[in-house]
């Protein structure tokens, strides 16, 4: 008997406050970065799919209405190949480097959800996770790595979703 395929995939978002301009000598390394790193997400076994704008990243996508704030989002196989990504090569240097190009932030800035085979989530749906984790702290519906949940948890439990919490549209 063959295993069936999983019929969810792992989306994360993660946003970044600027400390500088995108085009400022501060955030160089950073921008000049972003290329090379998204390649490798790319070709990295269990990627399926990231956000792009026009100009190839995501640098230009609005996030909470916040000009400083620029996000990260993308769908992988599972939790382990996202992590076998993140904590290897390039993308590793640049989290090392991260605290050079972004204000450090109290709130969460993270988070991963479980989503339909096949489903590309928008940036409202990021941000009203992540809002969601904010408030709640890690449940099936908005979780971090350190406390996740199995592949298939992804609906939310009746009274765990905030309303009105300023998502944009």
């Amino acid at each position: 008997m063959t295993e069936a395929a999983p019929a969810h995939e792992l989306a994360q978002v993660n946003i970044a406050r600027l400390k500088a301009p995108l085009d400022s000598p501060q955030l160089k390394d950073f921008v000049d970065s972003l290329d090379p790193v998204n390649a490798d997400a790319e070709a990295a076994d269990g990627f399926v799919w990231r956000l792009l704008s026009e100009n190839g990243n995501a640098t230009d996508v609005s996030v909470f209405g916040d000009p400083w704030l620029i996000v990260n989002m993308s769908v992988w196989r599972d939790t382990d190949a996202l992590t076998a990504y993140m904590y290897q090569g390039r993308h590793r240097e640049m989290l090392a480097r991260r605290r050079e190009w972004f204000e450090q932030v109290r709130e969460a800035m993270v988070t991963l959800w479980w989503v339909p085979k096949g489903h590309c989530p928008t940036v409202a749906e990021a941000e009203a996770r992540l809002l969601h984790l904010r408030a709640h702290g890690p449940t099936p519906y908005a979780f971090t790595l350190r406390t996740s949940f199995p592949q298939g948890s992804a609906e939310p439990v009746p009274g765990e979703v905030p309303n009105g919490l300023g998502c944009s549209a």
